[in-house]
């Protein structure tokens, strides 16, 4: 097996990189919690507040199905939003790249 020219353990103790990373997982764990939190709040409120859910929107439907509904424009939103914050990563991950030969030269 071919010995990888960077010393990748450097590259990971460089404070960007550490900027990078924990930007990135603070801001996946808040989308993940809300995500989680909203998904489950359609069979927490089924169970527990079925006189909400059976609120008449218009014709035959009802709040519960609109809600079910708004989860996919929830889960749009959110794709979106992470398309448009990526772009701060990738930016932030693109310098690195671009050094990452004086920052992880073995020596």
């Amino acid at each position: 097996m071919a010995q990888s020219a960077l010393n990748w353990a450097a590259i990971d103790n460089d404070p960007r990189f550490q900027r990078l990373h924990s930007k990135k997982v603070a801001f996946l764990s808040g989308l993940m919690l809300l995500s989680i939190v909203y998904y489950f709040l359609l069979p927490i409120g089924a169970a527990y507040f079925t006189d909400l859910f059976k609120i008449k929107v218009f014709g035959v439907v009802n709040f519960g199905i609109v809600f079910a509904l708004s989860e996919f424009i929830v889960a749009w939103g959110i794709a979106a939003f992470y398309t448009v914050k990526a772009k701060e990563f990738d930016a932030m991950a693109q310098e690195l790249i671009r050094e990452a030969d004086k920052i992880g030269a073995k020596k």
